[in-house]
């Protein structure tokens, strides 16, 4: 059975993921809001498209930190079957969210990209 100390450090490292996938995702919305905000006035579907991309970024980017938070608190902190679950339920669903940001961001599947790529 590995120390209190070990077992406290772990979880600090998964507070501290999940607060800078909390952090990533806020302050990618804060820089985009002010930045659609300044290129408002040029009303184009490009400014529109720019915020788009930096928000969804942040939110994948965002995702994933707090993914692996998740993991490591399942997996190495207490690894019952009902905390497995809740884990795959949860990486299912951020799954099924960061693919609908990829096709919000790159009009087509995650899959259908590289495909696009090689024509």
């Amino acid at each position: 059975m590995e120390s209190p100390v070990v077992i406290q450090g772990i979880e600090y490292i998964a507070r501290g993921l999940e607060f800078l996938g909390v952090m990533v995702i806020s302050v990618a919305f804060l820089y985009a809001t002010i930045h659609g905000l300044l290129h408002f006035r040029q009303r184009t579907a490009e400014s529109y498209q720019r915020v788009k991309i930096n928000l969804g970024r942040a939110l994948q980017m965002g995702l994933e930190f707090l993914v692996a938070a998740d993991i490591i608190r399942t997996v190495l902190i207490k690894p019952t079957m009902e905390g497995i679950l809740l884990l795959g339920l949860l990486i299912v669903v951020r799954t099924f969210l960061s693919w609908s940001i990829t096709v919000e961001i790159e009009g087509c599947w995650p899959w259908q990209v590289a495909r696009l790529e090689k024509d």
